[in-house]
C-alpha cells in the first residue's frame, strides 16, 4: 500500500498493506512523540494513530469502529492532562483494503475540528519515504499490551527499536509462509535474532518511525514477542502512484 501526499491532498495508491503490543519497550518521556493519537470508544482505548495534519489523523483500517472519539495529548490514560478531545467527521478506509488478506490497512479520520498545536499536540508531515533496508532499526508506539499474557494495555506510552526484516525471509517457511503474503506494501520489523522486540494488540493504527519519519502503520502480526512472526506495518510511501483514491486534506 502506499499513501502520498502534497501540501493539501494525501493520495492513496494501491499496489497492494492485526498485531499491537509493545514487546521489552521503554516508556518515552512524556509528550515527546507529540504526534501520537489514541483511539477510544465506550470501551476503552483500542488503536494508535498519527496526527498528519491540525484535521487529519492516519490509522488502520482494521481499526474502525462504529462510534470512537480521537485524543491528542495523551501520555498517562490514567491521569488528568490538557488533553485535546475530538469526534470523528468523516471517516475513509483505503478503497482497495483487503482485510482477509490483510492488505491496504489504511484509514484516514478527519476531525470533527482542528486541533490546536501545542507543546504536547504536534503534527508528524508525511514526507518522502524510502523502503527502509533489511537491518536497520525503527521505532514502535503505542498505549497496546506488554507482554503476550497481559490482560490490558499499557497505562503510559510506549515504544521499543525493531529491526526491518527483508521480505523474503518473512514470507519463509520458518517466518509467515506466505500466510498471509508479505508484499512490497508490507514492512516487516521486529527482533534483531537476539533481545524479543515486538509490537502487539492495542497497538494497531500506531507509527513506525524510520529516522524519524513515518514509514509505517502497525497493522498485524501472529502472537507477540515471537521471533518468526515479527510485526507487519503497512508501508506508507509517496512514490509508485497507482492511485484509487485521493482525499484532499482541508
Amino acid at each position: 500500500t502506499a499513501l502520498s501526499s502534497s501540501p493539501h491532498s494525501v493520495y492513496f495508491t494501491a499496489y497492494v498493506g492485526d498485531g499491537a503490543e509493545i514487546i521489552n519497550g521503554k516508556e518515552v518521556a512524556p509528550h515527546s512523540m507529540p504526534y501520537m493519537a489514541l483511539l477510544e470508544n465506550k470501551q476503552g482505548p483500542f488503536c494508535g494513530g498519527t496526527l498528519i495534519h491540525p484535521k487529519w489523523v492516519l490509522t488502520a483500517a482494521h481499526c474502525y469502529k462504529y462510534s470512537f472519539k480521537v485524543m491528542l495529548g495523551v501520555h498517562n490514560i490514567q491521569k488528568a492532562e490538557k488533553r485535546q478531545i475530538r469526534k470523528v467527521q468523516e471517516h475513509y478506509l483505503h478503497p482497495c483494503y483487503n482485510a482477509q488478506e490483510k492488505v491496504n490497512d489504511l484509514m484516514l479520520i478527519k476531525l470533527d475540528e482542528p486541533v490546536t498545536e501545542t507543546d504536547t499536540v504536534k503534527v508528524l508531515p508525511l514526507r518522502k519515504n524510502e523502503d527502509p533496508a533489511p537491518g536497520s532499526t525503527c521505532l514502535v508506539a503505542g498505549w497496546g499490551k506488554t507482554g503476550s499474557s497481559s490482560t490490558k494495555g499499557s497505562d503510559v506510552l510506549m515504544a521499543v527499536n525493531v529491526t526491518v526484516i527483508d521480505r523474503p525471509k518473512c514470507n519463509s517457511e520458518k517466518y509467515y509462509n506466505f500466510d498471509p503474503t508479505i508484499t512490497r506494501g508490507h514492512i516487516c520489523a521486529g527482533s534483531d535474532g537476539k533481545k524479543v522486540a515486538d509490537s502487539c494488540q492495542g497497538d494497531s493504527g500506531g507509527p513506525l518511525l524510520c529516522r524519524g519519519n513515518l514509514v509505517g502503520v502497525t497493522s498485524f502480526g501472529k502472537g507477540c514477542g515471537i521471533i518468526e512472526k515479527p510485526g507487519v506495518y503497512t508501508f506508507v510511501t509517496e512514490e509508485k502512484r497507482c492511485k484509487c483514491a485521493s482525499v484532499k486534506l482541508n
